[in-house]
């Protein structure tokens, strides 16, 4: 999943790309999947006839506090939807993130965010994603 995340992270083209992020990333996916209480979820593609996985999608439940449209607050995020180059136009992500969905819905989670990518716009608007009123913004804090 590692080596996934890094096929997606350079389509945005950084110009400060280092692979710093790799092990902090192992460590966070390792101490986080398969325990009981669970808010991170994984669901997977295995590569058709090699070794490693083609594609994958990771999703993390947020308690927030609640709201008209979401009295509990729990909040689903998706992230890290990538296939293979090689290995696209079959079905993979659409498969994954459908699962992770089901995933979200199993939990009782009412609302699930994400940030879309030109090339995943399509997919997710397929799925019933529409584009929110309210913009992003990010502090990056030192």
């Amino acid at each position: 999943m590692v080596r996934l995340r890094a096929v997606l992270l350079h389509t945005f083209d950084d110009p400060g790309w280092n692979d710093d992020w790799r092990a902090p990333a192992l460590a966070a996916l390792t101490g986080q999947l398969g325990r009981a209480e669970a808010t991170l979820a994984a669901f997977v593609v295995d590569r058709p006839g090699g070794a490693g996985l083609a594609a994958c999608a990771l999703g993390g439940i947020e308690q927030r506090l609640g709201n008209p449209s979401n009295p509990d607050g729990r909040v689903g995020y998706v992230y890290n939807v990538v296939t293979d180059p090689d290995m696209r136009r079959r079905g993979f992500s659409r498969g994954c993130t459908t699962a992770l969905l089901g995933w979200f819905r199993e939990r009782g989670v009412r609302a699930v965010d994400l940030r879309a990518s030109p090339d995943g716009e399509a997919l997710y608007e397929s799925l019933g994603f529409r584009r929110t009123q309210q913009p992003g913004m990010r502090l990056k804090l030192s």
